[in-house]
């Protein structure tokens, strides 16, 4: 429990970040908002033709009788726009990321500079970060496309279908979602994808507490657009901490008022070495 409290504690610094940074704050609507715009064009096309595409996927049930097709098909296309909103909050991130690459890089540099120590650098041009952001995103995709799909059949099952897997999938997409905004600040330490994933393998409630609270406020118009800028500076100093040298000193160790339960050096049983793909 206390890597969950220690993840949303993350989410809430960042969030403290920008309101006391507010220009920066101010900067990063705009491409929140552009995304906004699409997702939700696409969510009410899926709203006003679901319909039609699950009696296209069910021919097999135009014979039957009115209440019971009524159940079935209503059934089916609650769970195709759940499935439609689950995509929607984990892509979100990813295209405003994209739209908003130079921002949100120079917002994660702002926040490690203002922690003090080393402020990493890619080393990369624009198009190639870009580059690199949407072919990950394209990848992860195809891992959230399989999830998504095994969540969907998995929706069929009576009772578990509307409450167990509901409950799988906030988890899911919070994080995934935490990938999304930690890639920012782990991709200027050079840690590509597979080194991305291990390293929230190895601290899954800590990327929970984070990505799942995200995931609910998104859920609510606008909200998203609002949280992105503090988003992207929490999973920022998240990622400070996770990658804190292991043999750094406790008194030379960097100090962060932002997550009062994060570790400054792994403890025994803690997290240990680094994932493969950290940088030396």
């Amino acid at each position: 429990m206390s890597d969950l409290a220690g993840g949303f504690r993350y989410l809430l610094a960042g969030q403290r970040w920008v309101t006391a940074n507010r220009r920066r704050f101010g900067m990063g609507l705009l491409p929140g908002l552009v995304s906004l715009v699409l997702f939700t064009a696409a969510l009410i096309g899926l709203g006003f033709g679901a319909d039609d595409l699950v009696a296209w996927l069910t021919p097999f049930a135009d014979d039957w009788s009115s209440p019971l097709l009524a159940v079935f098909r209503g059934f089916l296309t609650a769970l195709l726009f759940g499935l439609g909103l689950f995509l929607a909050v984990i892509t979100f991130t990813a295209v405003t990321l994209l739209i908003g690459q130079p921002f949100y890089e120079s917002l994660s540099e702002q926040v490690d500079r203002s922690e003090g120590g080393e402020v990493p650098e890619s080393g990369l041009g624009l198009w190639q970060e870009l580059w690199i952001s949407a072919r990950d995103s394209v990848r992860l995709l195809g891992r959230v496309l399989l999830y998504g799909v095994l969540l969907f059949a998995l929706g069929f099952i009576p009772v578990i279908g509307q409450t167990v897997v509901p409950a799988i999938g906030f988890c899911v997409s919070g994080y995934f979602l935490t990938q999304e905004l930690t890639s920012v600040a782990l991709m200027r330490r050079r840690v590509e994808l597979p080194g991305q994933l291990a390293l929230l393998r190895s601290r899954r409630m800590l990327a929970l507490g984070f990505g799942v609270p995200l995931v609910l406020a998104f859920l609510v118009p606008f909200v998203a657009v609002f949280l992105m800028p503090g988003a992207v500076a929490g999973a920022t100093l998240m990622v400070r901490d996770l990658t804190a040298e292991p043999e750094l000193e406790p008194e030379h160790a960097p100090a962060h008022d932002h997550a009062p339960g994060a570790p400054q050096q792994p403890p025994a049983g803690g997290f240990g070495p680094p994932p493969p793909g950290y940088p030396a």
